[in-house]
């Protein structure tokens, strides 16, 4: 039987919006993983069937197909394809779903997933700007407010009773779990360093602010309404990086000598009220466990994107998982959250986590635009 198998999985460092790399062009930050994947696992980038690359504002400099841009920048042979998905900010996690769905089918025998964001270059909300993109039906249904995740946030932190207070300490642990993993060096195997259109060379994410206290962030002023709890200190970070993984299956593996880092056990999606819009990682974390047949007890890491503190903490009270295996290196609110290329971000952190730790079974899930979540079950091999 087919399956679909992880051999390598890399990023760049996340840069602040307007930061260290906001001088790169989102398919040059593209090409550098591609390049870096390549020279990792020694492969000939001519054995790609496909890049599968998630990016969600496809206008500008992100629009043309991205993926194959990338893939052309990247020097990789002119008969490799790529496309580019979007699932709103699980994009490149849905690219991961998508490339292992074509390893199994036999549609592919070696693939790419990954995604790109820069959030300086082309802002968030860059491609909706003046248009409408919900129609009359869709209003008819839902109103005529745009949906908008801080205030859903906002609502999840009401519906769950979650404080302030609680959110900011989720966000500073956020922050020191991510200086932590920093300064031990849990992140140098993933990071691929890139140089700058100016020599400088990034080696390291931007956004990590250790040291803060509540007091500070008590400081800070509301951002969605007067008297609610969400402010830029408990929220994701925007920013540029980009990511990937280079899938194959367990037999092609062994031809090519490649080693297996990790199986995609399970991989599912879900998808709930688009209004409140980010708590479909818990239906979608149930589906997950009842397709696979294990229980949150066996999953020894989960990476729940930190688009907003409320939402991992909603999910972590719904689900009852183990808190410190929570997003162990930190999350979205220190790191970063380049929304096209977070889904590969959140699966390269999980599975260097995983191999560097001997854990067997890890999930990932995400909110996403429109009220879904995609939720993957990794088995290390």
């Amino acid at each position: 039987m087919r399956d679909a198998v992880i051999v390598e999985a890399v990023r760049t460092p996340l840069g602040r919006r307007k930061g260290a790399l906001a001088g790169v062009h989102p398919a040059d930050l593209s090409a550098h993983v591609l390049g870096a994947l390549a020279e990792r696992s020694g492969i000939d980038p001519a054995v790609v069937d496909d890049v599968v690359w998630g990016c969600v504002s496809q206008i500008g400099e992100q629009t043309f197909d991205i993926a194959r841009t990338a893939v052309l920048a990247a020097g990789w042979p002119e008969t490799v394809p790529g496309t580019t998905v979007d699932r709103q900010c699980g994009s490149s996690q849905q690219a991961v779903h998508f490339a292992a769905a074509g390893l199994v089918s036999g549609q592919y025998d070696v693939v790419v997933a990954g995604g790109v964001e820069s959030m300086t270059r082309v802002p968030m909300g860059t491609a909706a700007a003046g248009a409408d993109v919900l129609g009359e039906r869709y209003r008819a249904r839902y109103g005529d407010g745009f949906p908008n995740q801080g205030l859903g946030a906002e609502m999840i932190a009401e519906r769950w009773g979650l404080s302030r207070t609680q959110l900011d300490e989720f966000a500073l642990g956020s922050h020191e779990k991510a200086a932590t993993a920093r300064d031990e060096g849990r992140f140098d195997a993933q990071i691929a360093p890139v140089t700058t259109p100016d020599d400088t060379v990034v080696s390291r994410d931007e956004g990590i602010r250790p040291g803060g206290t509540l007091e500070g962030l008590a400081q800070l002023r509301t951002v969605f309404t007067a008297d609610g709890v969400i402010h830029a200190g408990n929220a994701s970070q925007i920013s540029d990086g980009s990511a990937a993984l280079l899938m194959t299956t367990s037999e092609k593996a062994a031809e090519l000598g490649l080693t297996p880092i990790a199986r995609v056990h399970t991989a599912v999606l879900a998808a709930a009220d688009p209004v409140i819009m980010l708590t479909a990682p818990i239906p979608a974390t149930q589906k997950a466990l009842t397709r696979s047949g294990l229980t949150i007890g066996e999953i020894g890491a989960f990476e729940v994107n930190e688009a907003f503190a409320p939402v991992p903490l909603a999910w972590l009270a719904d689900l009852g998982a183990d808190p410190k295996a929570l997003n162990p290196l930190g999350g979205a609110i220190a790191l970063g959250h380049p929304l096209g290329g977070s889904g590969a971000r959140l699966m390269t952190t999980l599975v260097h986590h995983m191999r560097d730790n001997g854990i067997r079974y890890g999930l990932q899930t995400m909110c996403e635009g429109g009220g879904q979540a995609n939720a993957t079950i990794l088995e290390l091999l």
